[in-house]
């Protein structure tokens, strides 16, 4: 999807435009993902670009899109360039020795764990 969205329509609000402009973008997402992955292929990934204008875009993570669609808004632009483009995906396997529950911050040894208090603690 290569597009220049305008964030401005007569008669409409600046607001209601912004969503329906963030509604194409999900819908878009959302039917690129249900498409059948190519052999060899784990996920789709998105390459994505954003911009007040084309001349203008940069490579921004997919998740902070809308984040960057609300700041272009919040500044007054007329439009908005926003341009996403698919790509396989291979998962990369973690290097031997690590696990998944060393890198959450609840796993943690050092953390007390918080539990429900039982009927033989003191209440004060």
């Amino acid at each position: 999807m290569r597009k220049i969205f305008p964030l401005t329509q007569e008669g409409l609000h600046r607001d209601r435009v912004l969503e329906a402009v963030k509604h194409e973008i999900r819908k878009y997402l959302k039917r690129e993902r249900r498409r059948d992955l190519a052999e060899g292929t784990d996920f789709l990934d998105f390459d994505c670009r954003f911009g007040a204008t084309k001349e203008a875009a940069e490579s921004i993570h997919l998740s902070a899109l809308m984040g960057h669609l609300d700041a272009v808004a919040k500044e007054g632009a007329t439009e908005a360039y926003v341009e996403i483009l698919a790509k396989p995906g291979i998962r990369q396997a973690r290097p031997p020795g690590t696990s998944g529950q060393d890198d959450h911050p609840a796993q943690s040894d050092d953390a007390a764990d918080l539990t429900a208090p039982t009927a033989e603690d003191p209440t004060p």
